[in-house]
Order: C-alpha cells, then structure tokens, then sequence
C-alpha cells in the first residue's frame, strides 16, 4: 500500500492510503498488462531473482505467460491475472501447472531450444546460467513445479483460492500489483517474493557486464580502445540498468573479468543497435596485440565475493553494494599486475 504522510509544523502527523486503481481502469487490453509485466518480471520485478528464463507463451490459449528454471532444475511457473479472473483463474493455473508437472525432458527441451532458437542443450545452457560444476543430470530438471499468480491486491477473491490450495499443500503463491495515478502519471506497486528486495536506484552499485564476446569477438575492443560500456540488439536496453558512478565489471566469456571501470556518462546512441556509456578504467586493459587476454577466472570471483552469480544474462546478478565492487576492484588490480 501506498501512503501520503500528512504534516503538520515540520512534524509528520498522520498516514492517509492513497486511492488504487484495477488495470481495467485504464482501459487498456489484458495483453497490454500481460506484454508489460511479462518482459520486466526477470529483468526489473524480479530484480536480483536467480531464474533462467525457459520459454514465454506466444499465443492463446493455452499456458503459463512465463516459464523458468531454478539452480536446482524446479520449473517455475507465472501466471498475470487481472482482478476479474477469480476462481477460474486459479483453477485453470493449476491445470497448466499439473500439465507441465508431467513433461518430459525431452518436451522440456524442445520448449526451450524452439524459444532460445538455438542448438545449446537444456542442461548445458542451465550449467553455463548458473555457473554449475557439472551438468545437472537431465532427469532431475522439472522434478518439481512452483505456481506464481499475479493479479491485482484488490482481488479477494483470487487471493482466498490461492491461499487455499497453498494450505493444502501445492506450491502457489500470490504476487500482488496495484496501480496508482499520481500527478497525471501512472505508476505500478509490485511485491516479489520474498522480501520485496531491490536495490535503491540512487545508490551506486557494482555491476559484471559482458562484452558480448558470444556473438561478436570484437566488441571487446570498441568498448575498450573508446572507454565505454556497450550493449547491442535486444540487449542494449541493459545499459539503461546502469549509472552513472556505477562501478562495471567486464565479463570475457570462457575467460573471467578482464579490467573494471567507473561509469561517467549518460546514455548515447552509437547506431540503431548500440546503446552505450562512457567509462572510466580503474584497472589496466586488455590488448589486442598481445597474444593471451589476462582475466581473472570466474571461479576467483565467486570466491572472492562470496556469491553465486548468474551468468546467462548481459548484466550478471547479483548486484554488488559499493564497499563490495570496491573490494573487487582492489583484487582484480592485483590479480591483473600479478599476472
């Protein structure tokens, strides 16, 4: 709930609830809510959430809006509701719940190399996501299945079904919205489990970023040879993740961080494909005439930051607070003279 803190001779006095709204007030379409919290809820609803994306339903009628994977191979499921759905919406979750339950691998992986549009096997995109040891056996992936319905905190009657299946054991929870128009403005309250944990955007945080070295090798090089952080196609949009005091890690696939750097500029189009900022190195830097890339391993770095990143996305998560990205840059200077 939001609440207006009225004041009284520079004293705070008394908390008054601002009026919400259903999505239906807006007028706009259900796909509309749907398409808007669909492709936010991994990258900024679920800010720091360690789930790799399996598949997204395309079409109607059939399915959850969003399906991914745990590090231990669970399947969780997502489900956006508007405040009208009620008791059929549960029931009909439950059922795309119970028919995923009973995929097979096999299934499991044709979903995702059709939604991935690659060759890379389930297993070994999710042992590259979370930077496993070894594989997961394939008989262990979808073992287990978790429901998330979203819907609108004003739903009674979608909360009441949803916490009575939960008592009797399935694995649901409700992810409450509501929507606020303030000043002429629209904005959306969103609760992620379990704490609601995100980061103030005003802090300055520590960010592993990746050169995009899967796609192109020499991406690297632009970004290093003109101090900047760059991102491209579909994935430009993480720079908007990005600020400025913000301390950048360079993440070098099949290698490890390669140099560090201090972002000072705000957001500049490079061409219809490349968004980027510009950096300053607070570490030395690769180059290209020489014949290996010095990095630190990334083994090293979950050592050294005593966290467990997920890799299988430009921005790697978690984010670190500036004492830790600090901390980091002081390691990998003397990892990088060391070397």
């Amino acid at each position: 709930m939001l609440y207006k803190i009225e004041e009284q001779t520079n004293v705070f006095k008394k908390l008054e609830p601002l009026e919400f709204k259903d999505f239906s007030s807006f007028g706009k379409l259900a796909d509309n809510l749907e398409n808007l919290i669909a492709s936010s809820i991994l990258d900024v609803l679920f800010e720091e959430a360690r789930l790799m994306p399996a598949f997204q339903r395309k079409q109607r009628p059939v399915g959850a809006d969003i399906y991914a994977l745990n590090e231990i191979g669970e399947l969780l499921l997502f489900i956006l509701k508007r405040s009208t759905d009620g008791e059929d919406a549960v029931n009909q979750a439950l059922r795309y719940m119970q028919n995923a339950g009973q995929w097979s691998n096999q299934k499991l992986e044709e979903k995702f190399i059709r939604h991935s549009q690659n060759e890379t096997s389930l297993v070994q995109a999710h042992k590259e996501a979370f930077g496993l040891e070894h594989e997961l056996e394939p008989e262990k992936m979808n073992n287990k299945q978790h429901l998330f319905v979203i819907g609108s905190a004003a739903d009674q009657s979608l909360i009441s079904h949803v916490n009575y299946w939960k008592k009797n054991g399935i694995s649901i929870y409700f992810l409450p919205y509501r929507f606020y128009e303030l000043a002429g403005e629209n904005y959306l309250e969103f609760f992620a489990l379990p704490h609601d944990q995100h980061k103030n955007p005003r802090d300055v945080k520590g960010v592993i970023f990746d050169t995009n070295r899967r796609w192109d090798e020499n991406s690297i090089w632009s970004m290093i040879d003109n101090s900047r952080l760059e991102a491209y196609g579909d994935a430009k949009n993480f720079v908007h993740d990005i600020h400025v005091d913000d301390i950048v890690f360079f993440s070098h696939e099949w290698c490890g961080l390669i140099a560090a750097a201090k972002v000072k500029g705000e957001i500049k189009v490079l061409d219809s494909e490349t968004l980027y900022r510009d950096v300053e190195f607070l570490t030395p830097t690769p180059n290209r005439k020489d014949n290996r890339m010095l990095a630190m391993p990334f083994s090293q770095v979950k050592l050294k930051t005593g966290k467990t990143f997920f890799w299988a996305r430009t921005i790697k998560i978690p984010y670190l607070s500036k004492s830790e990205a600090l901390e980091l840059v002081e390691v990998l200077n003397n990892y990088l003279y060391q070397t």
